[in-house]
């Protein structure tokens, strides 16, 4: 069902909508999103806005609107939000979508303590370079910047999504889970 994420009537149609279709919701996954690449000096307001209400209006609005349903479940449910591992590094011309995953990690653990009393867990996954193309246009540099030798792909996160939203699993809570084949955790010197 077609939806803008920055509208709050959308989201509540949406969320209306799922539950007439399904019967009930359990899990969500907040993985819309958009990125602007602007020098911080012609970066536009509106171009700002348009990115922090997307990727953090959005995950809040959606988080609670589904929450509402959630936790109607005897046993509860998850939420996952996509964040990403800018939120802790960056490349240059890069600060609206840096400051709305940094968000996203903040927003992730203050619902997580404050749905908790409600049986719904809420984590995050901060992706780091996930190829969602062309994995054959990769080149070996590439894939030898990851200590696991390899860009990532979908596949890498669907895994995590698995894993945070098993209904056996709901002491993970609250985190962001990192999921970028160790590449924030290489050193890199330049010779």
């Amino acid at each position: 069902i077609k939806t803008d994420v920055k509208q709050e009537k959308d989201i509540q149609r949406l969320m209306s909508f799922a539950v007439e279709h399904c019967k009930t919701i359990d899990i969500l996954i907040n993985n819309a999103g958009v990125m602007c690449t602007a020098s911080p000096y012609e970066l536009t307001v509106d171009e700002w806005d348009h990115v922090l209400h997307t990727n953090v209006r959005g995950t809040f609005l959606c988080a609670r609107e589904a929450a509402r349903y959630i936790k109607e479940n005897p046993n509860g449910g998850s939420i996952v939000n996509i964040s990403s591992t800018r939120a802790t590094m960056s490349e240059p011309h890069t600060e609206a979508y840096a400051a709305s995953k940094g968000g996203i990690s903040a927003l992730t653990h203050a619902l997580a303590v404050s749905f908790s009393q409600d049986h719904i867990t809420v984590n995050s996954i901060s992706p780091g370079w996930i190829e969602t193309k062309d994995e054959k246009s990769l080149r070996e540099i590439d894939h030898q910047q990851h200590p696991s030798n390899r860009v990532g792909t979908p596949k890498d996160i669907v895994k995590a999504c698995f894993y945070l939203t098993d209904e056996d699993n709901q002491f993970v809570n609250g985190t962001d889970l990192v999921i970028d084949g160790g590449m924030t955790r290489k050193m890199i010197y330049a010779d």
